[in-house]
C-alpha cells in the first residue's frame, strides 16, 4: 500500500547556487532522525542539494557523492545532527539496504538517501521526498519540456525543486523563509 503525501510544493532555482541556498534554508529546519529521499537523474544535482543541506545543518564540509563507498557521514560542527549521506543506485532491495545499518545512526543524524525510492521508506514512519528537476532550453521548454540528464557543467541552468512530506513529521511543509 502506498501512502499519499501530507503536502506536496515546487520551487525554482536559477542554478547551482540558488539550488544550495535553498538547499541550506532546509537544512536549518531539520533535525535527528530525519529521512530525505533525493530523486534525479545523474547530474540532476542531488550531491549539490546535499552540499547546501550539510551547509545549513553546519556539518564538516567536503560532501562528494558517496557514490563507491554507498555511505559518508558528515559530523556536525555545531552540536546539531549529523548528516549520514547515502547512495542506494546499486542497491537492490530493502534487505541491502539494512545491511548498511542506516537504522544505527537514524536517531543521531538526518540521512539523505540518493536513488532511494522504493528501498529506505521502511527506515522511518516520516520522511521527505525531494526530486530535483532541470529545465530545458529554448523551443522544448517554452512548450514545459523537462530534461533530468545533463552535464554538471550546467550550473547556472534553472532547477525544478519538488518538495512531498509523508508521515507525521512532516504534516505541514517547513517554513524555508
Amino acid at each position: 500500500m502506498t501512502q499519499d503525501s501530507n503536502w506536496e510544493a515546487e520551487f525554482r532555482t536559477a542554478g547551482a547556487g540558488e539550488t544550495k541556498a535553498f538547499a541550506a534554508r532546509l537544512g536549518r529546519v531539520l533535525r535527528a532522525g530525519d529521512l530525505l529521499l533525493l530523486t534525479g537523474e545523474l547530474g540532476a544535482g542531488k550531491t549539490t542539494f546535499t552540499q547546501g543541506l550539510g551547509e545549513g545543518l553546519g556539518v564538516r564540509p567536503g560532501i562528494i557523492s558517496p557514490t563507491f563507498v554507498l555511505v559518508r557521514e558528515h559530523p556536525s560542527l555545531v552540536d546539531g545532527p549529523d548528516l549520514v549521506h547515502v547512495d542506494a543506485y546499486r542497491l537492490g532491495s530493502e534487505g541491502e539496504v539494512d545491511d548498511i545499518d542506516l537504522e544505527a545512526s537514524m536517531d543521531r543524524a538526518v540521512t539523505v538517501v540518493e536513488w532511494g525510492h522504493g528501498l529506505v521508506e521502511h527506515l522511518s514512519d516520516s520522511r521527505l521526498e525531494i526530486t530535483l528537476i532541470r529545465a530545458v532550453g529554448g523551443e522544448q521548454a517554452a512548450r514545459g519540456g523537462i530534461a533530468m540528464d545533463f552535464s554538471e557543467e550546467d550550473t547556472d541552468e534553472e532547477r525544478t525543486i519538488r518538495l512531498a512530506g509523508y508521515g507525521t513529521r512532516w504534516a505541514k511543509p517547513p517554513s524555508l523563509g
